[in-house]
């Protein structure tokens, strides 16, 4: 979310108006209180991506080099540091998506530009990180934007902001195979169909409640999806552009 503006404080918006970040609190809470099942998405797992090449592979694996561990990074947050805490903790991933995670095999990097300040960061990052100390072969590290701008800058939101969470995975050669960037789909897709109607406070008030109700299943989803396909020779990554200048 955008920077100043956001109770999320996740990211940085150009040549866009406040309006154009609202929607509405009647519909996100609607959203929220779906079953776990509608969450998960049909759509095709690859999908075209807009994604320049300002950021090389060779780029992202010293990046992933660099990061924390989770671990590490939750010890040194400062910002929402009791959510942090209390979400590192709770935060639990389904024996049925351990086992489909399990089934995808291999050896993969995940590189995560996050921030304490960002509640998109608190409310998916523990569960990922979950996933990665449950299932084999899955190395996650954390960078903080101030090193992650350059994937930042590649790997934009749907509405071409640069945002946190950023994920983005790597081979076991350190090739780039798939992102997902700031929110879950679900959350995200609803957000952009839903933008304009309503206040800001109402905008907050919707992601929060996803967050609440969903505990991390739509994140965990997503990210065995792009594993998935990133096996089968498909990529998952959804982004947008820039704003023109």
């Amino acid at each position: 979310m955008t920077s100043g503006l956001s109770w999320f404080s996740c990211g940085a918006r150009r040549g866009v108006s406040r309006s154009a970040l609202a929607c509405s609190l009647l519909g996100a809470l609607l959203f929220a209180s779906r079953p776990a099942a509608a969450l998960r998405p049909t759509a095709a797992l690859a999908c075209a991506s807009s994604v320049n090449d300002s950021v090389s592979d060779s780029t992202l694996l010293a990046l992933h080099g660099s990061g924390q561990t989770f671990a590490d990074f939750l010890a040194a947050t400062k910002a929402r540091r009791a959510g942090w805490l209390g979400l590192a903790d709770s935060a639990r991933v389904s024996d049925a998506l351990l086992t489909r995670a399990r089934q995808v095999g291999g050896n993969w990097k995940l590189l995560v530009v996050a921030v304490d300040a960002c509640g998109d960061s608190m409310n998916t990052v523990p569960w990922l990180a979950r996933l990665a100390q449950e299932v084999p072969g899955i190395d996650l590290r954390i960078v903080l934007p101030a090193a992650g701008r350059p994937v930042q800058e590649s790997f934009r939101s749907l509405d071409g902001r640069t945002a946190t969470p950023t994920f983005v995975l790597l081979d076991a050669e350190g090739r780039e195979r798939g992102c997902i960037v700031e929110q879950p789909r679900p959350l995200r897709d609803w957000a952009r169909a839903n933008r304009g109607v309503g206040s800001l406070d109402s905008l907050h008030v919707g992601i929060r409640a996803f967050y609440a109700a969903n505990k991390g299943e739509a994140i965990v989803t997503e990210a065995i999806e792009m594993l998935e396909a990133a096996k089968a020779g498909q990529r998952h990554c959804f982004t947008g552009q820039a704003p023109a200048r």
